[in-house]
Protein backbone atom coordinates (compact mmCIF):
# COMPACT_ATOMS: atom_id res chain seq x y z
CA UNK A 1 0.00 0.00 0.00
CA UNK A 2 1.22 3.69 -0.90
CA UNK A 3 0.74 6.54 1.66
CA UNK A 4 -0.29 10.08 1.29
CA UNK A 5 2.54 12.34 1.22
CA UNK A 6 2.36 15.30 3.91
CA UNK A 7 0.79 18.10 2.72
CA UNK A 8 -1.71 16.59 0.18
CA UNK A 9 -5.38 16.86 0.21
CA UNK A 10 -7.78 13.80 0.26
CA UNK A 11 -11.24 12.99 0.97
CA UNK A 12 -11.91 10.07 3.28
CA UNK A 13 -14.52 7.25 2.59
CA UNK A 14 -16.01 4.93 5.04
CA UNK A 15 -17.91 1.98 3.38
CA UNK A 16 -20.14 -1.19 5.14
CA UNK A 17 -18.98 -4.37 5.12
CA UNK A 18 -21.25 -4.78 2.07
CA UNK A 19 -19.25 -2.97 0.26
CA UNK A 20 -22.19 -0.03 0.25
CA UNK A 21 -20.37 3.53 0.38
CA UNK A 22 -21.32 4.81 3.91
CA UNK A 23 -20.24 8.30 4.29
CA UNK A 24 -17.32 10.56 2.19
CA UNK A 25 -15.56 13.87 4.29
CA UNK A 26 -14.66 16.01 1.23
CA UNK A 27 -10.91 16.61 2.36
CA UNK A 28 -8.47 15.92 5.04
CA UNK A 29 -4.80 17.53 5.11
CA UNK A 30 -2.15 14.78 5.66
CA UNK A 31 0.49 15.81 8.09
CA UNK A 32 2.19 12.63 8.21
CA UNK A 33 1.74 9.08 6.12
CA UNK A 34 3.75 6.37 6.97
CA UNK A 35 3.72 2.51 7.28
CA UNK A 36 3.02 3.14 10.88
CA UNK A 37 0.33 5.66 10.82
CA UNK A 38 -1.48 8.31 9.37
CA UNK A 39 -2.40 11.58 11.26
CA UNK A 40 -4.64 14.74 8.74
CA UNK A 41 -5.95 17.48 9.99
CA UNK A 42 -9.42 19.16 8.71
CA UNK A 43 -11.63 22.06 9.88
CA UNK A 44 -15.65 22.73 8.60
CA UNK A 45 -15.46 20.12 5.83
CA UNK A 46 -18.17 18.90 4.04
CA UNK A 47 -19.81 15.51 5.47
CA UNK A 48 -21.88 13.21 2.54
CA UNK A 49 -23.60 10.32 4.02
CA UNK A 50 -24.72 7.61 1.64
CA UNK A 51 -28.07 8.50 1.47
CA UNK A 52 -26.75 12.21 -0.25
CA UNK A 53 -27.15 14.05 2.78
CA UNK A 54 -24.69 16.92 3.66
CA UNK A 55 -23.36 18.68 7.09
CA UNK A 56 -20.55 20.32 7.82
CA UNK A 57 -18.21 19.34 10.79
CA UNK A 58 -18.41 22.21 13.55
CA UNK A 59 -14.39 22.28 14.51
CA UNK A 60 -11.19 21.22 13.48
CA UNK A 61 -10.14 17.81 14.39
CA UNK A 62 -7.28 16.17 14.32
CA UNK A 63 -7.48 12.41 12.46
CA UNK A 64 -5.21 9.35 13.41
CA UNK A 65 -5.31 6.31 11.14
CA UNK A 66 -3.46 3.11 11.17
CA UNK A 67 -2.66 0.29 8.85
CA UNK A 68 -2.68 -2.20 11.55
CA UNK A 69 -5.35 -1.21 14.20
CA UNK A 70 -9.18 -1.83 13.28
CA UNK A 71 -9.80 1.95 14.76
CA UNK A 72 -9.48 5.26 13.92
CA UNK A 73 -9.44 8.51 16.17
CA UNK A 74 -11.11 11.70 15.62
CA UNK A 75 -10.04 15.03 17.95
CA UNK A 76 -12.02 17.66 17.84
CA UNK A 77 -10.98 20.54 19.09
CA UNK A 78 -13.58 22.52 21.30
CA UNK A 79 -13.78 25.29 23.16
CA UNK A 80 -14.04 23.34 26.15
CA UNK A 81 -11.41 21.03 25.49
CA UNK A 82 -10.56 17.69 22.81
CA UNK A 83 -13.27 15.32 22.45
CA UNK A 84 -12.70 12.16 20.65
CA UNK A 85 -14.34 10.17 18.48
CA UNK A 86 -13.38 6.74 17.87
CA UNK A 87 -14.78 5.14 14.52
CA UNK A 88 -14.35 0.72 15.40
CA UNK A 89 -13.47 0.32 11.84
CA UNK A 90 -10.87 -2.36 9.30
CA UNK A 91 -7.22 -0.55 9.11
CA UNK A 92 -7.29 2.20 6.80
CA UNK A 93 -6.28 1.80 2.96
CA UNK A 94 -5.30 4.18 0.84
CA UNK A 95 -5.59 4.25 -3.21
CA UNK A 96 -4.96 7.51 -5.50
CA UNK A 97 -8.96 8.07 -5.13
CA UNK A 98 -9.08 8.45 -1.04
CA UNK A 99 -8.02 7.11 2.32
CA UNK A 100 -10.93 3.99 3.28
CA UNK A 101 -12.10 2.10 5.48
CA UNK A 102 -15.42 -0.15 6.52
CA UNK A 103 -16.76 1.29 9.52
CA UNK A 104 -18.09 -1.90 11.83
CA UNK A 105 -20.74 0.55 13.72
CA UNK A 106 -19.07 0.39 17.34
CA UNK A 107 -17.65 3.85 18.44
CA UNK A 108 -16.55 5.50 21.40
CA UNK A 109 -17.05 9.07 22.72
CA UNK A 110 -14.25 10.58 24.43
CA UNK A 111 -15.28 13.83 26.57
CA UNK A 112 -12.36 16.36 27.78
CA UNK A 113 -12.01 14.70 31.34
CA UNK A 114 -11.10 11.24 29.44
CA UNK A 115 -14.04 9.26 30.57
CA UNK A 116 -15.82 7.35 27.68
CA UNK A 117 -18.66 5.75 26.38
CA UNK A 118 -19.27 2.59 24.49
CA UNK A 119 -21.96 3.75 21.31
CA UNK A 120 -24.07 1.67 18.69
CA UNK A 121 -24.04 -1.37 20.21
CA UNK A 122 -27.31 -2.20 19.15
CA UNK A 123 -26.34 -0.81 15.19
CA UNK A 124 -23.66 -3.73 15.45
CA UNK A 125 -25.99 -6.10 16.59
CA UNK A 126 -28.17 -5.49 13.87
CA UNK A 127 -25.81 -5.51 11.36
CA UNK A 128 -23.89 -8.28 12.68
CA UNK A 129 -27.20 -10.04 11.92
CA UNK A 130 -27.81 -8.73 8.50
CA UNK A 131 -24.32 -8.30 6.98
CA UNK A 132 -23.29 -11.74 7.99
CA UNK A 133 -20.21 -10.61 9.89
CA UNK A 134 -17.85 -13.32 10.32
CA UNK A 135 -17.14 -14.69 13.60
CA UNK A 136 -13.13 -13.98 13.11
CA UNK A 137 -14.36 -10.10 12.54
CA UNK A 138 -16.87 -10.27 15.43
CA UNK A 139 -13.09 -11.71 17.69
CA UNK A 140 -11.15 -8.89 16.11
CA UNK A 141 -13.48 -6.02 16.85
CA UNK A 142 -14.17 -7.03 20.29
CA UNK A 143 -10.32 -7.26 20.97
CA UNK A 144 -10.02 -3.62 19.31
CA UNK A 145 -12.41 -2.00 22.10
CA UNK A 146 -10.47 -3.87 24.59
CA UNK A 147 -7.59 -2.06 23.20
CA UNK A 148 -8.44 1.11 22.10
CA UNK A 149 -9.87 1.61 25.83
CA UNK A 150 -6.59 0.37 27.04
CA UNK A 151 -4.64 3.52 24.62
CA UNK A 152 -7.66 5.73 26.12
CA UNK A 153 -6.34 4.67 30.19
CA UNK A 154 -3.00 4.56 29.02
CA UNK A 155 -3.23 7.98 27.45
CA UNK A 156 -1.20 6.49 24.62
CA UNK A 157 -1.00 7.46 21.00
CA UNK A 158 -3.63 10.23 19.62
CA UNK A 159 -4.85 10.26 23.43
CA UNK A 160 -1.42 11.28 24.92
CA UNK A 161 -1.12 14.61 26.41
CA UNK A 162 -0.45 16.77 23.63
CA UNK A 163 -0.83 14.99 20.61
CA UNK A 164 -3.89 16.97 19.20
CA UNK A 165 -2.70 20.16 20.22
CA UNK A 166 0.82 19.52 18.65
CA UNK A 167 -0.77 18.17 15.67
CA UNK A 168 -2.70 21.24 15.30
CA UNK A 169 -0.17 23.55 15.36
CA UNK A 170 1.60 21.85 12.05
CA UNK A 171 -2.23 21.62 10.53
CA UNK A 172 -2.11 25.75 11.20
CA UNK A 173 0.64 25.58 9.06
CA UNK A 174 -0.71 24.22 5.72
CA UNK A 175 -4.19 26.31 6.06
Amino acid sequence: MSFPTAGTKIPIQSYKHNGTLHRTWEETIILKGTSKEIIGGNDRILVTESDGRQWRTREPAICYFSPDNWFNVIGMIRTDGIYYYCNLGSPITHDEEALKYIDYDLDIKIYPDMTYKLLDEDEYALHKKEMEYPEAIDRVLQKSVKQLISWINQRKGPFEPGFIDEWYEQFLQYR
